[in-house]
């Protein structure tokens, strides 16, 4: 170790978790805020310097606490270690604002990727991208995932998958059918163009 650099002990935060406020289950609280992912019962007490069966009995009081519902949020153990989460009962709340979020945050790549394929469904990645001229394998998952889009058929030639809208993309964009989509195909690309453009682009 070199003069310059303190002991190891010199360099940790010094405090007493009986001596903050609200006490050992308020720190173990403000640690459970942080984490991204769950955390042991050994690492708290590690961190809190406690006894790792006295912090289990904290996290259990906890748990037994936000059991009712009261609160939008408990503390669970999962996955080996412990972390805040949503409460069960607020499950329809979450769900809706999750819902309507990721709709709201859909990216202009996002967005040009499903006007694409809402309006050359069935379509592949490949002639998606094509459209696009950028790689879509993100993006089309991330619409997949939100239910926007939906893997319809496989190309008998070269058997991609071929993808299309959902009925909730036409709910989220207040249509009856597809036929209600503005007429704005004719600008895109016609097949014979989008095989050309595919076709270059593979090795």
């Amino acid at each position: 170790m070199s003069e310059h650099t303190p002991p190891e002990e010199d360099v940790q935060v010094a405090f007493d978790v009986g001596e903050l406020p609200g006490g050992p289950r308020a720190a173990i609280e403000a640690v459970l805020m942080v984490v991204e992912e769950p955390v042991t019962d050994a690492a708290l007490a590690s961190a809190l310097e406690l006894p790792v069966e006295e912090i289990r009995e904290h996290l259990r009081a906890l748990e037994a606490d936000y059991a009712d519902g009261e609160h939008g949020f408990t503390v669970r153990a999962v996955g080996g270690g412990w972390r805040f989460y949503s409460h069960p009962a607020h499950a329809a709340v979450v769900e809706r604002f999750i819902l309507d979020g990721q709709q709201s945050r859909l990216t202009t790549a996002s967005l040009e990727t499903l006007a694409v394929i809402a309006y050359r469904q069935p379509i592949s990645r490949a002639r998606v991208g094509a459209v696009r001229g950028v790689n879509v394998d993100g993006v089309v998952r991330t619409l997949l995932t939100r239910g926007l889009i939906i893997e319809v058929d496989k190309d008998p030639e070269s058997g991609a998958t071929l993808y299309g809208t959902t009925p909730y993309f036409l709910e989220r964009m207040g249509l009856n059918h597809l036929d209600d989509l503005p007429p704005l195909a004719p600008y895109l690309p016609d097949e014979a163009a989008l095989e050309d453009i595919v076709s270059e682009a593979r090795p």
